[in-house]
Parts: C-alpha cells; structure tokens; sequence
C-alpha cells in the first residue's frame, strides 16, 4: 500500500466570495445572457440572489468596472459596456512588459501584423481613414523641417492603418505591440538622422497603396518599414535583446 505520509497535496485556492460574484457576472456578459446596454440589478437583489452581503457585491462590480465590461449609468444604475481599447490596452502593455519582453520578441510580431494591417487597410479604408492619413503625413513633414522627432506621429499612423483594415481582433493585438515599441523609435531618431526621412517616404508610400486599394505593395512598403526599424536599431548599435521600457506615451498603439 502506498505510504499516506508521503503523499504531496496541493493547497486548495479558495476564491473569495467577491470574486466569485464578479465571475458569474463575467460569465452572464460572455455568454450574451447580460447584453451591452442592459441593467444589472441592483446592489440589494443581487447580495439576496447570491446569497452574500451587499459589501461583497460591490466590491465584485468595482472588479468588472475596472474591467470596463459596466458603467454607471446617468440614473447611476449599472449597466453592461463594451471594454473601450484604452481600458485593455494600457492593461495588456504592463502585462508585457513585465514579463520583460525583448524588442526582438516585439518586432517579430510586428513584421507579422502591420503588413498585414496595411494588405486590410487597403481593402477597407474610408475616405476620413485616408484623410487622417493625410494630415498625419502633413504633420509628420512640419516635424522634420522643424527638427523635431516624429516617433509619436509614426505611432500615431501605425494606428490610424490598423485602424483601417476594420478588424478588431487585429487592431486590438496590435496595439500594445506597437505602444511597446515606442521609446524604441524615441531613442533610435537622435543617433541615426536619416531615419526620420525613411520614416516619411514609407509612410507616403503606404498611404498611396492604401488610396490605391494596392493590398500587395502596401504590404511589401509596410514590411520593408518595419524591417528598416530593426536595420536602423543595430545601426545605431541598441541591444535587441534586451526587456523593452514601459512607455509615458499615452496614445494609440504603432510602430
């Protein structure tokens, strides 16, 4: 017979009653049974419903609030909300960069998903997508001339092309990706300044396949962007290996 003594169990991780409140909640959302826009019921019917005071059930909602899945009402009453992207994305980018991800880790899905958003973008864009597109370009050259960096304005039309490939599953991958891989491009502009140059001709020409509705050489200018950014940080002789910084920048995500 086996030796009882010698037996190892693992110890049980009981969830507390709050949490257990905000994942049948969770669950309800999921599964459509709670559809955006609907009311939960109030703080009282729900602590009778489950069975727990109402303290344990506010502090379950204050979970889904941060959550972004609901929001006060102007009545104040809760009802169910769509996560907006800069509720998961700032989340998502604090995940990566805890887990001390490397600029090569982030530049090899970025070869992977903004070709990709370019090919889409140029199926999908509307005319206000490819006016966006414009002004950013136009504001990207005021940039140059004046001596200024324009990383934050590639970010800036990194995301207005995921943008416009109108899909979400793509968009909202992307963008903690490209927001990751910002001070990336901050620090690259002042040791090589050529990059910003390179920087705008790829983005006209994107922008001109996208207009053209091009898919194949919007894709190959967009891969070439972005394999001349990972070119320009060993030029300028930055380590590819080593964990990216958390970003200030607040924005949308790009490259």
């Amino acid at each position: 017979m086996p030796d009882t003594d010698q037996l190892h169990l693992p110890k049980l991780q009981v969830r507390s009653a709050y949490e257990l409140v905000c994942r049948e909640l969770e669950k309800r959302i999921l599964d459509g049974t709670l559809r955006m826009g609907d009311r939960l019921p109030t703080e009282t019917e729900l602590a009778e419903r489950f069975g727990v005071n109402r303290s344990t059930v506010r502090e379950g909602i204050r979970r889904l609030e941060s959550e972004g899945l609901v929001k006060r009402s102007t009545g104040r009453r809760l009802v169910v909300s769509l996560p907006r992207h800069s509720d998961l994305t700032p989340r998502t980018t604090r995940a990566l960069a805890l887990h001390r991800v490397t600029f090569r880790e982030l530049w090899e899905v970025a070869m992977v998903m903004e070709p990709l958003a370019a090919r889409l973008a140029a199926a999908n864009a509307t005319a206000p997508d490819l006016a966006a597109m414009e002004r950013n370009l136009r504001e990207t050259e005021e940039a140059l001339r004046n001596g200024l960096s324009p990383a934050q304005l590639d970010v800036e039309f990194q995301a207005l092309v995921a943008r416009s490939a109108k899909n979400q599953a793509l968009e909202l991958s992307r963008e903690p990706i490209g927001l990751l891989l910002y001070p990336a491009f901050e620090a690259l502009i002042p040791l090589l300044p050529q990059a910003g140059e390179r920087l705008l001709r790829a983005h006209r020409e994107i922008h001109r396949a996208i207009r053209l509705r091009d898919g194949d050489t919007a894709f190959t200018w967009m891969h070439k962007h972005v394999a001349d950014f990972r070119r320009g940080y060993e030029l300028a002789g930055l380590p590819l290996d080593a964990p990216v910084d958390m970003p200030e920048y607040r924005g949308a995500g790009g490259v």
